[in-house]
């Protein structure tokens, strides 16, 4: 492995210049650097060249570093470029002056319930943020929990913990990728990981940053692993309001944890009670030499002066049980003068060989890529042998994986091996999602698409929700431009289906309904179907009815009755026919049937339920 010292002053990309070495460990060298292109400081993780040999991780770590890239929150340490050196593949971030988390634990402060709150929901909104976009961190710890000079939080080393997962080179340790003593009870059973695992981390790390102890923390790291698997985090005391946000992020099983967006909420709830936190003392770093890590930690980036290379000179004396004798001045002079002349000689034959090759390199007019697609200008670009080098920002205008801008500009003559730079669109900046509790459905689609989204709606049953309005959306944050938003809009109150009554009592109809939720209205009609009083005849509505509504229960009171008409005077038929029209039937005729009838049994006026028999008497 290089020496951190080694690789100051060198040019990566052709863009970044090496200025210092920020920190160190086992996997990574960080420096602070300077983007020539943009004029700006930023920092530079170059991975151990070790793992340029490794193709499983180089494939890991394109996509990872990709992916990586194209987070944009104000607590993730943004990563604006990738590439792979001579020496191995590097990052180029975010320059932060802050330190880290884990700088302020070294330091002998721990934070108070507030400060560690708002750490905290910091965290846990940018984990939020990455999950929904597929990444999981896979090493949370205090090192990672980077500060700027205004207290800042960002998580750094997004993606590239798993593709060192994958990849088939060890650390220098041999330990595992990811630390130890912050690693979720799956990760120690070899189980599929999700956002969940970061957030148990994440617990773990809160309490560290309260108590200055993490728990479970054993002698190695696969007893330190061993022992939370299937035990609950002991949550200490001095917790107070954040123990139990804590206690439920740090359970075994994945599925019992808060998601990150929960916990996040869950922190800021228990926070509202603790007052404003105080601002943070940072650690400053400025005037330390630089570090090296724990051989468990990924890189932890630190403040750093500028490299002094006789202080790392003097880092490493020469082997053996004593110094060597100084030199003499008048040796010392002659060596520095065979050392100027020695050097004088490389460079006038480096700067003869690069002129020589300069000459004999080819050259071509850059093509106008401006409007055209990412794949399309890569294809013309190694036709070409011109090296391609992306920088992506957002656009509202320009679909996303299109050229902006380049440089050189179209028709410049450009040497073969040199780089096109092009900055190409992600894309239409992502948006909030608006809030749309309580709104109607129309209000709630209309909000949506006049914020660049595709609203889809579905309907459900609901008791409490009226029915035309939104009980819930999804996605919520914040979502690329034209996603599809799923309301889910209320339809009332669930329809219940009314049981078969008929022939039952009254009472034990408005139970059985009452018990369904219905309320129950009683009415009373003569029937010839049901001729019992007292027994159900139909229900109104039949069938179903919303939970909650009115049914009315008609019941009997026997057969419908008329009245006997009266028959005096009237012929037979006439007779008959009358008491035909009233719902009676004509009888025994007692006398000549041809003559008038001057009586009735029953009488005139006598009620009779529907079908009875009228007797007529004549003479």
């Amino acid at each position: 492995m290089s020496r951190i010292a080694d690789h100051v002053g060198r040019v990566l990309g052709g863009r970044y210049r090496l200025l210092a070495p920020i920190g160190t460990g086992g996997s990574a060298h960080v420096y602070l650097a300077e983007d020539s292109t943009l004029r700006r400081r930023v920092a530079v993780k170059l991975l151990h060249a070790a793992l340029a040999d490794d193709e499983s991780f180089l494939r890991r770590f394109r996509a990872e570093a990709q992916s990586a890239a194209a987070l944009n929150h104000a607590n993730v340490m943004r990563v604006f470029d990738w590439g792979e050196d001579e020496d191995g593949p590097y990052l180029v971030l975010e320059h932060l002056g802050g330190g880290s988390l884990r700088d302020v634990l070294s330091g002998g402060r721990t934070l108070t319930l507030a400060q560690a709150a708002s750490v905290g929901v910091q965290a846990a909104k940018a984990l939020d943020y990455a999950h929904r976009r597929g990444l999981v961190h896979r090493d949370i710890k205090p090192a990672n929990l980077i500060f700027d000079d205004e207290g800042r939080l960002c998580i750094a080393d997004f993606g590239v913990a798993r593709a060192l997962a994958e990849a088939t080179w060890t650390e220098p340790t041999g330990s595992m990728v990811g630390t130890a003593r912050y690693a979720a009870p799956e990760q120690a059973r070899g189980g599929s990981i999700d956002g969940k695992a970061d957030v148990y981390a994440l617990a773990l790390v809160l309490i560290e940053a309260v108590t200055g102890a993490v728990p479970f923390q054993s002698d190695t790291a696969l007893a330190t692993l061993m022992a939370r698997v299937d035990t609950p985090v002991e949550v200490p005391e001095s917790m107070g309001a954040l123990g139990p946000v804590v206690a439920a992020a740090g359970r075994p099983d994945p599925a019992e944890r808060p998601d990150a967006a929960e916990f996040a909420r869950q922190l800021e709830a228990a926070a509202r009670d603790l007052g404003e936190p105080e601002p943070l003392v940072l650690i400053d770093l400025t005037d330390s030499p630089t570090e090296a890590l724990d051989a468990g930690d990924l890189t932890e980036i630190r403040r750093a002066r500028l490299y002094d290379h006789e202080a790392d000179a003097a880092a490493d004396p020469p082997t053996g049980f004593g110094a060597p004798a100084p030199l003499k001045a008048g040796r010392k002079r002659r060596r520095w003068l065979v050392a100027l002349v020695v050097l004088l000689a490389a460079l006038v034959l480096a700067g003869g060989a690069y002129a020589a090759v300069q000459l004999t390199t080819p050259s071509h007019p850059v093509p106008n890529y401006q409007g055209k697609p990412l794949g399309e200008v890569q294809r013309s670009v190694d036709g070409l042998d011109f090296e391609l080098a992306v920088e992506r920002r957002f656009d509202e205008a320009v679909p996303k994986d299109v050229v902006l801008s380049q440089r050189p500009a179209p028709g410049a003559e450009l040497k073969e091996r040199k780089s096109v730079r092009v900055v190409v669109s992600n894309g239409p900046p992502p948006r909030p999602v608006p809030s749309l509790a309580t709104l109607p459905e129309a209000q709630a689609v209309a909000a949506l698409q006049g914020a660049g989204f595709v609203p889809s709606v579905v309907q459900a049953a609901s008791e409490t929700v009226a029915k035309g309005t939104v009980i819930d959306w999804t996605p919520k944050g914040t979502q690329p431009k034209g996603a599809t938003i799923t309301l889910t809009v209320s339809s009332g109150p669930p329809v219940v289906t009314i049981p078969e009554l008929t022939g039952k009592s009254f009472e034990e109809a408005s139970k059985a309904l009452t018990d369904l939720g219905f309320s129950v209205l009683k009415r009373e009609d003569f029937s010839d179907e049901v001729p019992e009083p007292g027994k159900v005849v139909s229900t109104r509505p039949s069938g179903g009815a919303a939970k909650g509504s009115q049914v009315t229960v008609t019941v009997s009171k026997g057969p419908k009755t008329v009245k006997v008409p009266d028959l005096v005077g009237l012929s037979v038929e006439q007779a008959k026919a009358r008491l035909s029209g009233v719902g009676l039937v004509l009888g025994e005729v007692y006398g000549p049937p041809h003559k008038r009838v001057f009586s009735s049994d029953p009488g005139s006026g006598y009620e009779l339920s529907r079908g009875s028999r009228v007797n007529v008497y004549t003479r």
